[in-house]
């Protein structure tokens, strides 16, 4: 079976023929390579990508404002952030509890998410944007590719979901970096949360919706406030919460929760984050995936369940990591002379691994390990976890 990184090699030639085929000057001279850029293309990729990177990161001047209508942005779109958001799409849909048959990717802009989703195994697909260019793209790569993508204009500023679904429902809902943008100000988590809500009412029972974000503190914590009106109106979350009250990383103003893929980028995608003086060694996000209106919570696996949502964090004599599960979020920490074959695995834990443990006694503002304990991993991150 083929990876995400596997699939998305396939994409980078087609990604830079796209851009090519968009660009306003045709390039003079011999015919550049297929699969990386000439020199010039390099240059102006990476200026571009460096005003997206301070726009929408940094500066957050852009959030919001219509920047995939200018040309040069959307190229460095297609070229650098296109491939970070098709494998966080793909990191994501690989925790869903089945494979959707028909997907509604929504703020779609060239199309990485619903690509990835295609990827997945999906059989129809439409892609949604305010930005008729950015659509236009997305149909270039589904006609280079031969992939069976529909587009469709919508704004989110104007919603009426049910008018864009026609009275359909789907198996799948999507937002990649859609939410963050929205509704900027006083009243925002109010007003995204409604949203989410008026997209949950467009999925087929046992469906999901996807939020992808950025893993920014401000965006991942803004996410979380969505999170928590949305659970206090009854909806579920299938992944990544196992806590089901209102968000205990948002009891800090320090703390926020992110989830983290160790994933080699594409040679392209390297190139262009050294030459705009980015590091792109793990591809990170926030996400949320939800259940449709009615649906209850999945049963826990038996035990002491976490999920890691830390690094590692080890100290003199000790390794610790944070850890989220149905009790809460608390430290988990293991002294090196307690180090033993029952709990050696601590040692190598990722961000977004779910663990079992056991024989353990509250130290701190966590939980301490010991030699007798056990950690077996239940379920590594990206994959979806198996339920009481």
């Amino acid at each position: 079976m083929r990876s995400p990184a596997d699939d998305l090699r396939r994409w980078v030639p087609l990604l830079l023929e796209a851009w090519r085929g968009h660009r306003r000057e045709r390039r003079r001279g011999p015919r550049p390579p297929e699969d990386r850029l000439a020199p010039d293309e390099l240059r102006e990729v990476a200026a571009a990508v460096e005003r997206l990177s301070a726009g929408l990161t940094r500066e957050r001047r852009l959030a919001g404002a219509r920047y995939l209508d200018d040309e040069r942005l959307l190229g460095a779109y297609l070229l650098f952030y296109w491939p970070v958001s098709y494998l966080q799409a793909r990191g994501i849909l690989s925790e869903l509890p089945r494979r959707p048959r028909t997907a509604l990717d929504l703020g779609s802009g060239p199309g990485p998410v619903a690509f990835a989703v295609l990827d997945a195994g999906a059989a129809e697909v439409t892609a949604a944007d305010r930005s008729a260019r950015a659509l236009a793209a997305a149909r270039a790569l589904a006609a280079l590719a031969g992939e069976p993508l529909g587009t469709r204009e919508w704004s989110p500023r104007k919603g009426d979901l049910a008018g864009l679904a026609r009275g359909r429902t789907f198996d799948l809902v999507t937002l990649g970096h859609v939410v963050n943008e929205l509704f900027l100000g006083e009243g925002a988590a109010a007003r995204r949360a409604q949203l989410l809500g008026d997209a949950l009412r467009i999925l087929a029972p046992g469906g999901s919706l996807v939020v992808i974000e950025p893993a920014l503190r401000e965006t991942s914590r803004a996410l979380l406030e969505v999170r928590d009106r949305l659970v206090e109106d009854g909806v579920a979350v299938r992944a990544p919460c196992l806590y089901r009250g209102p968000c205990p990383a948002l009891a800090r103003p320090g703390d926020w929760c992110h989830a983290e893929r160790a994933v080699e980028p594409p040679p392209l995608v390297a190139e262009i984050a050294r030459r705009a003086g980015l590091r792109r060694e793990a591809v990170k996000m926030s996400y949320l995936v939800l259940a449709p209106p009615g649906e209850a919570w999945a049963p826990p696996p038996e035990g002491r369940v976490f999920r890691i949502v830390s690094e590692p964090l080890p100290s003199k004599g000790r390794l610790r990591y944070m850890a989220c599960g149905p009790e809460g979020r608390l430290g988990l920490s293991l002294q090196e002379k307690d180090v033993s074959p029952a709990n050696r695995g601590f040692e190598g834990l990722l961000r977004g691994d779910v663990i079992r443990v056991t024989d353990v006694e509250p130290r701190g503002d966590g939980l301490r390990l010991g030699s007798a304990s056990e950690v077996r991993v239940l379920a590594p991150a990206g994959r979806p976890l198996p339920h009481g």
